[in-house]
């Protein structure tokens, strides 16, 4: 019996004391509430905006003014009032610097370059059509001896080509030294007009050689010997490549004949075709560039010559010729290549990389970093774009840093808050238009609500 009222007052007194020091665990509890704020109220005051709604992250035009969540269970994104004072364009994009490097942001400075508009296309090398001799004889004969009778040579000026047989040749040669006989013979006679006589058939004679093309040494030789040549020969009049050997040793040839056909490979024109829409872009004395697979790792350069005045009616491409020095001959005709030329030089312009526009159809804009984490939408115009790079005519200036990868996540964010901001400005026009209707509607009220004027006297008298 002791033991049971001994436990009693031990249990007696344990919940006396776990009552006091759950009164007094209340009473700390309401006093430190009475000084320390909540946490809505902790981070009202710690943060400068105020959260104006929740916004479905899905769709912009649904809005909640409590925390909500869609039908997938994404929650609604809080829309914060934005300080009164920014100026900021519509759409700027605030991204904290974390954010910025999880999604791999980089940027790239717009600096000014030349810049032009580029043409590709594939080339065809041939002859220069002005470094081509086609050789004739000037008189009817027969080949001696051929000393040049091979395609493919390398002659120079004057090389001798061959031997000739022909009678008006040697009857010019005889009517040459009979002149020049005549000629000393009347030479010191003492009438002028017969002196002079002789030395205009003289003249006479030698210019009919000359135009011959008998060679001039053989005309020296036919001067100191007297003795009339037989064969006479025919000099390369240029220097290049036989291209063709047109006669055989012994042939009887006419001036119909084509003897050679020589080309001077030291420049080169290289025919391009080019399309309708890029002919406003290519002009005579553009630079141009060219690659071929027979000759890896050299690159020619060269200027567009001439721009052909009609249209291929098959393909609707526009021939353009491109000439080319070929000082060493490596070049050869007909064979093919790579050929760029760079159109529409633009010096001193505002370049970006290329990637960092975004078109969407109508407009092409770009993000500008305005600072840290802070994104500028702006409306551009462009110019040519060469090499992964594009001219901006208008919307960036020299210096500013744009946006060139992950652009289309801050174009995303930045439409989304333009809607933002579009909306409320909508839903604020329509706040006070609500009010000056519920202003009009008191007015009203209170005029129905107002007693009635006193009957007057006149009144009073015209109802009796």
């Amino acid at each position: 019996m002791n033991k049971i009222i001994s436990l009693l007052k031990q249990k007696k007194q344990l919940l006396t004391i776990t009552a006091i020091a759950l009164t007094l665990g209340i009473a700390m509890g309401y006093w430190t509430g009475q000084l320390t704020p909540t946490s809505g109220e902790q981070k009202h005051s710690s943060s400068e905006r105020e959260v104006l709604f929740y916004r479905n992250p899905m769709n912009p035009a649904i809005t909640s003014p409590v925390p909500a969540q869609d039908e997938m269970g994404m929650d609604y994104i809080p829309v914060y009032e934005e300080d009164k004072n920014d100026s900021d364009p519509v759409g700027t994009v605030r991204i904290d610097p974390v954010t910025v490097q999880n999604i791999g942001v980089r940027t790239a400075l717009a600096e000014k370059q030349s810049i032009s508009h580029v043409v590709r296309a594939v080339g065809r090398v041939t002859f220069d059509e002005r470094r081509l001799v086609r050789l004739h004889p000037k008189t009817s004969g027969w080949i001696e001896q051929l000393h040049v009778d091979k395609t493919g040579e390398s002659i120079k000026k004057d090389t001798i080509l061959l031997s000739i047989y022909s009678p008006q040749l040697v009857s010019s040669q005889q009517e040459y030294l009979l002149a020049l006989e005549n000629l000393k013979t009347l030479g010191k006679s003492p009438l002028e007009d017969i002196r002079r006589g002789a030395e205009q058939l003289v003249e006479s004679s030698l210019e009919r050689l000359q135009l011959l093309d008998v060679p001039q040494h053989q005309i020296n030789d036919l001067q100191r010997t007297g003795k009339i040549k037989k064969s006479l020969h025919i000099h390369s009049p240029a220097s290049g490549v036989v291209m063709k050997v047109g006669a055989r040793q012994g042939q009887y040839v006419t001036p119909d004949t084509e003897l050679y056909l020589i080309a001077d490979l030291a420049k080169v024109w290289v025919y391009v075709d080019i399309y309708e829409y890029e002919l406003p872009w290519v002009k005579v004395g553009d630079k141009a560039e060219m690659q071929l697979a027979g000759i890896p790792g050299r690159t020619f350069s060269g200027r567009v010559g001439f721009i052909y005045p009609y249209a291929e009616q098959a393909t609707r491409t526009i021939k353009i010729r491109i000439e080319f020095s070929n000082p060493d001959l490596i070049l050869k005709p007909d064979m093919f290549a790579d050929v760029t030329v760079f159109s529409g030089m633009r010096k001193e312009a505002v370049v970006i990389p290329a990637q960092a526009i975004i078109r969407s159809g109508t407009r092409e804009q770009v993000f500008v970093v305005r600072a840290p984490g802070k994104f500028e939408p702006r409306t551009v115009k462009l110019g040519i774009t060469s090499e992964g790079r594009t001219q901006i005519l208008e919307g960036v200036e020299e210096g500013e840093l744009v946006v060139t990868s992950a652009q289309f996540l801050i174009d995303s964010e930045s439409k989304l808050r333009e809607a933002t901001t579009k909306m409320l400005e909508q839903n604020k026009n329509m706040g006070s238009t609500e009010v000056m209707e519920e202003q009009i509607g008191d007015t009203e009220t209170k005029q129905k609500q107002s007693p009635p004027p006193p009957p007057s006297e006149h009144n009073h008298q015209m109802g009796h």
